[in-house]
């Protein structure tokens, strides 16, 4: 957790679905309600010093990148887990691309690559960018959905023999572990 966002997946382009939380529960719970909470997990992703500044504009075109990476992320895990699986949506991809075109683009710097960091689109440029290389690239097969109960978190498996279930073992992990524990003991009490 940093700042109340979850960064458990390994990629921003899976992070940013997470603000929306228990999205499938019956109230799912909206992480980015305003512009300042952009600003807030802009800062906490890393992307930005803080000092970006979104507009309601930059709000609601946030939550539809996050809305097309989630599906895309939902397709590549169904792909991954049953060999078929969903295919991701034409107009979600679109929709990514478009975001991934975007200028301005990282500059090459004495110091490595940069980027204006206040600059909310090109932030958002390179979310979108990521999602880019992973689902286009070779981890796309290593996306899952978590199995804990009630959890939508996806993450990137990079498990050596592929087999992570949770989003994170210290959460869903070790609540699955003590369910399973419970229901054993009162198997073994029966």
């Amino acid at each position: 957790m940093r700042d109340g966002f979850k960064f458990r997946s390994g990629r921003l382009a899976l992070d940013l679905p997470a603000t929306l939380a228990a999205r499938l529960r019956a109230e799912p719970r909206e992480l980015l309600r305003s512009p300042h909470d952009l600003a807030r997990w802009l800062a906490a992703a890393g992307l930005s010093t803080g000092d970006a500044t979104p507009s309601a504009g930059d709000l609601r075109a946030a939550r539809e990148l996050r809305e097309a990476l989630y599906r895309l992320g939902v397709a590549s895990a169904s792909r991954s887990t049953s060999g078929g699986g969903r295919r991701s949506a034409a107009a979600d991809r679109a929709l990514v691309n478009r975001w991934a075109a975007r200028s301005p683009a990282p500059q090459l710097a004495d110091s490595g690559w940069v980027w204006d960091r206040t600059d909310v689109p090109s932030l958002l440029a390179a979310v979108a960018r990521d999602g880019v290389e992973l689902f286009g690239g070779p981890l796309a097969g290593r996306v899952r959905q978590c199995e804990g109960e009630g959890c939508s978190l996806l993450f990137v498996d990079t498990s050596r023999g592929g087999g992570r279930r949770w989003c994170s073992m210290a959460g869903c992990g070790n609540k699955a572990k003590v369910a399973e524990f419970r229901q054993r003991q009162r198997d073994e009490g029966d």
